[in-house]
């Protein structure tokens, strides 16, 4: 676990991701199996659509003391006060939200080729998006598939916290975290669960058993 970041289970949710149950619902059985950070990702929405779907959310995630990223929009994650906000290539540089927001305020960034850990972005921002692990219909524009290999290459690169996204599940976790990351995010492995909670505690039990190998 890393000291600045002490979340290890990320929770990535969208309306469109949620199969079984509306996006409250499985926010709040994903916290219950052990989700500690949610980020809310919206591309479609009008930002007051936006700013009111982050307000419901921000509700449950206060009342669970969860922090709440906002994906991508600096209006909305202001409008509600989030922890922090999470941006990639091509939305809004890190730099340009130091200026405009509050200098507490947790910004991740995501890492999609080598040479961006060597830019002032990454150096602005408190934590790092390893996008995408493993390819996924959920993201279409990715620029490299990272695997294990790249998480250890960017571990030795870098000593900020280390985010594993893209086809995160409780067979793969465990590997990730030996290789190098702090956190699992997930999206469609728990948004599409019949069982939310269940798979969050799945996921979660591996992070545990994996990092204390580590240790």
């Amino acid at each position: 676990m890393h000291p600045d970041f002490p979340y290890q289970l990320y929770l990535v949710i969208a309306e469109e991701s949620c199969v079984h149950y509306p996006l409250l619902q499985v926010a709040k059985m994903a916290i219950e199996g052990g989700v500690d950070i949610i980020q809310l990702r919206e591309k479609n929405l009008s930002t007051s659509v936006f700013i009111k779907k982050a307000e419901a959310l921000k509700q449950l995630t206060d009342q669970y003391k969860i922090p709440l990223i906002i994906n991508d929009n600096l209006e909305v994650a202001k409008a509600v006060d989030a922890f922090g906000i999470h941006v990639g290539n091509n939305d809004i540089p890190p730099t340009q939200i130091k200026q405009q927001w509050d200098k507490h305020k947790a910004i991740g960034y995501s890492i999609e080729y080598l040479e961006q850990l060597k830019n002032e972005q990454t150096e602005v921002a408190n934590h790092l998006g390893i996008s995408p692990v493993y390819s996924t219909a959920t993201k279409t524009d990715t620029v490299t598939e990272w695997g294990i290999e790249g998480i250890k290459k960017i571990r030795t690169l870098t000593t900020k916290p280390l985010i594993a996204i893209g086809r995160m599940d409780a067979g793969n976790a465990g590997e990730i975290i030996k290789a190098g990351a702090d956190c699992i995010a997930v999206v469609s492995a728990i948004c599409a669960s019949k069982y939310p909670e269940k798979t969050a505690k799945n996921i979660k039990t591996q992070i545990y058993k994996h990092r204390n190998e580590n240790i």
